[in-house]
């Protein structure tokens, strides 16, 4: 089968215009318990450039990348009953872990395209109950990024105590919580105006003031900058949930403009997201699919897989990028 592979950790800063590899590999075959999904589109997360750059590395290489999977069963392993051959399913972060209510923070918490082969291939294996029924109403590509940046977000909202990632947060919120209002920080005009027509109230750079203290912010960026300026705009009591699988180092020095009595007095509280339960993408597909959200997608074929990540480094991205492998 055709896939693009990790094999060595490098630093996309330094402009190599090829960090993964065309391969072929066998066709995977499924375990007791599995299901083998012929895939027919993969999201580019930025969590890719943190396996590729290293700071959250694959325990091996190569690795086959790619975590917000849509595609069909092709095959079951014995035992594996739970969904019919050719129902469209979805994998996401989650491969397999505990079952329990804390499996995202359990030893036995394995990710799909780093702890074992994503979805940058035209097959991947996966246990069943780690798989999920797409509502009819996305097409596949419009779906791929909910089993990533919608579930995780989902999640980051949930932990706000109220109850992606950011454009499909707002859309959550707006559906869940329609008397909240709904202020959104990004350091890029496009990404502002964006924002505004998909219903937020207020949209400004991250450095600026919210109109008003808030009660919960989500940050959804790989940096620290905004995480200070985040805790400057909550008030007293509020909670900073901080939905990333890592920071980058780059602009760590802001950590320096801390001020206890402005950022972080008066029981302000920071949490954040660790990985995603396979609870949370059971309930969010289904309240995905009766909002409907409308994620924002940008497609590549699998033989682009380097351009599409290049360009969500050197960004702006509006919305989701998609590899179709059919």
């Amino acid at each position: 089968m055709r896939a693009m592979v990790i094999d060595r950790i490098l630093s996309l800063a330094d402009g190599d215009p090829a960090p993964l590899r065309a391969v072929e590999l066998p066709i995977p075959e499924p375990a007791p318990g599995e299901i083998r999904v012929r895939v027919t589109a993969c999201g580019v997360c930025h969590t890719e450039l943190d396996e590729i750059e290293g700071r959250t590395a694959p325990p091996r290489l190569p690795v086959v990348p790619g975590h917000e999977v849509v595609g069909r069963v092709d095959a079951r392993g014995p035992g594996a009953n739970r969904f019919g051959p050719g129902a469209r399913v979805g994998v996401g972060w989650i491969h397999s872990s505990s079952g329990t209510a804390d499996e995202n923070l359990s030893p036995r918490f394995r990710a799909t395209g780093r702890d074992v082969n994503g979805g940058y291939a035209e097959y991947l294996t996966v246990p069943e109950a780690y798989a999920y029924p797409i509502p009819a109403i996305f097409g596949d590509a419009e779906a791929a990024p909910l089993l990533c940046a919608g579930g995780v977000g989902y999640r980051a909202l949930r932990l706000t105590g109220f109850g992606g990632s950011a454009h499909l947060v707002l859309q959550l919120a707006r559906h869940l919580y329609p008397r909240t209002s709904v202020h959104v920080f990004a350091r890029d005009a496009a990404a502002r105006a964006f924002a505004l027509e998909l219903g937020a109230d207020w949209a400004g750079d991250t450095a600026d003031p919210a109109p008003r203290p808030l009660d919960a912010i989500i940050d959804t960026t790989p940096a620290w900058k905004p995480v200070v300026a985040a805790l400057a705009n909550l008030k007293p009591g509020g909670r900073l949930v901080i939905n990333a699988i890592r920071k980058e180092e780059g602009d760590k020095a802001e950590l320096l403009r801390l001020n206890y009595a402005t950022h972080l007095w008066q029981e302000k509280e920071i949490k954040s997201v660790a990985n995603v339960t396979h609870r949370d993408l059971e309930e969010f597909l289904p309240i995905a699919g009766a909002i409907p959200l409308r994620p924002a997608v940008e497609t590549y074929p699998l033989a682009e897989a380097n351009r599409a990540l290049l360009e969500l480094k050197r960004g702006p991205v509006r919305g989701a990028k998609v590899l179709l492998v059919d």
